[in-house]
């Protein structure tokens, strides 16, 4: 892609809608080859780009979920005890037998056969990938630390085998919910974006993109009652993948427009808060109104 409106255009045939500032900060990323931050609220895109650039690039997603007390040795690699455990076992009755020296029978136990790949260290051996490091907020500061030093440097050191340095960097693409504040060191490593929930008209688009056999009518009206709600007092707004979810939701149940009755059985597919849930039943008719 030599433009940001090309690569816009090649993520819309995969279903992905970027706006222009969000394709810009994208190949700006590719061609600088820096990792992208993304931060915004719950279901507005973030993982999905990240499927998009690996669909449209044609390599594979390797996806690191973070969560509160994730290490690096998640995240980098591990070693399969259990089958160290029945190698060795083996080794032993050799070794009894005089068939192996002991000290070679323990270098085998750190074979490459032994070694367990967690993602980062995947998407470094097997680059070119796009590597999706998934609500880094949820993760602690030593675990920011770590990704910053891998992120810089593209390497990482297994003592028993020796330093892995990506041949070709991996797209990295950093999602936040901002549950808590990055540290500058990460951001400053990074481009960054926030991704806002799309205009009216962009979300009609996306929602007859991802769902082409909902009617246009349907699509529209789901979205502006959408919109309304986000406008509501709601601990968890609806994002794009609860309009997504709430569309086909209606479709499958052969509904052609969104009426009273059909909306009120239908927000366990929008909502995912019982108080939520409860405000909207107050305010549907308003909602819908119009």
């Amino acid at each position: 892609m030599t433009s940001p409106q090309e690569l816009a255009r090649a993520l819309e045939a995969t279903g992905y809608l970027a706006d222009d500032d969000l394709a810009t900060v994208v190949f700006l990323a590719r061609e600088m080859r820096r990792p992208l931050l993304l931060e915004g609220a719950p279901g507005t895109g973030k993982t999905a780009l990240a499927e998009a650039l690996a669909e449209l690039e044609g390599v594979p997603l390797v996806r690191l979920q973070c969560y509160e007390g994730i290490d690096a040795s998640q995240a980098l690699y591990d070693w399969d005890f259990p089958r160290q455990i029945l190698h060795l076992r083996t080794l032993e009755a050799l070794t009894s037998s005089g068939g192996l020296d002991p000290e070679a029978a323990e270098s085998s136990l750190f074979d490459e056969r032994f070694l367990l790949e967690r993602p980062v260290l995947r998407a470094l051996r097997h680059a070119p990938a796009v590597l999706l490091v998934d609500e880094v907020d949820r993760a602690d500061d030593e675990f920011e630390a770590f990704l910053l030093e891998v992120l810089s440097s593209w390497t990482v050191t297994i003592p028993e085998i020796g330093t892995v340095r990506a041949t070709v960097p991996p797209t990295v693409v950093l999602t936040s919910n901002r549950t808590r504040e990055l540290h500058d060191a990460l951001k400053r490593r990074c481009l960054y974006h926030w991704i806002d929930h799309p205009g009216l008209e962009r979300e009609v688009a996306i929602v007859r993109r991802r769902l082409p056999e909902v009617g246009e009518e349907l699509a529209r009206q789901v979205v502006v009652a959408v919109h309304r709600l986000r406008g509501e007092d709601l601990v968890k707004p609806p994002g794009v993948a609860e309009t997504l979810d709430w569309v086909s939701a209606l479709h499958r149940l052969g509904a052609a427009e969104l009426d009273l009755e059909t909306a009120a059985r239908t927000l366990g597919a929008v909502v995912k808060y019982r108080e939520d849930g409860e405000r909207v039943r107050q305010a549907l008719d308003r909602v819908l109104a119009g």
